[in-house]
C-alpha cells in the first residue's frame, strides 16, 4: 500500500497557527570506535560552544545507550540554519567531522508544538530549566 507523498506546503497549512520553527538535526556517530572520538572531544566542545555564542546552536549531546550507562561515541544537535545546504557546511564545520572521528546526517526539523519552562528567582538569581 503506497501512502500519498505530503508536501511540506500543505504540513504548513495544517499546522497553521503553530510555531513553524524551522532547524537541522545533525545525527553524529563514530567512524571508527570511540578512541578517536575521545581524542577530539576537548576541541568539538570548545567548538560547540562558540556556535553557541554565535547564535547557530539551539541544543546538543551524547546518545547513551539503551540501559542509560555507556556512550558510544554518537550525539546529536539541533542548529539554526537557513537551507539544507547551510546546515551541511555548518555541520562539516565540526572538528569531530572534519578530522573522520564522525559522521554525521541531517534531518529538517519542524518546531510546532512543546515548551520549556524557566524559572528564575530573583533574590537569589537562581535559575532552573525544566
Amino acid at each position: 500500500m503506497n501512502s500519498p507523498l505530503i508536501t511540506r506546503e500543505q504540513v504548513l497549512e495544517a499546522s497553521k497557527g503553530m510555531l513553524q520553527k524551522q532547524f537541522y538535526v545533525i545525527f553524529s556517530k563514530p567512524t571508527n570506535g570511540i578512541e578517536p572520538v575521545m581524542e577530539n572531544l576537548p576541541r568539538h566542545l570548545k567548538h560547540q560552544c562558540q556556535i553557541e555564542r554565535d547564535g547557530i546552536l539551539v541544543a546538543a549531546g551524547p546518545h547513551w545507550t539503551d540501559d542509560e550507562k555507556h556512550w558510544e561515541g554518537d550525539g546529536m544537535f539541533v542548529i539554526r540554519a537557513t537551507s539544507l545546504a547551510d546546515a551541511n557546511r555548518l555541520a562539516a564545520l565540526d572538528p569531530m567531522h572534519q578530522c573522520g572521528a564522525r559522521s554525521f546526517k541531517i534531518r529538517p526539523w519542524l518546531i510546532n508544538e512543546g515548551s520549556l519552562n524557566l524559572h528564575i528567582s530573583f533574590s537569589d538569581g537562581r535559575m532552573v530549566l525544566e
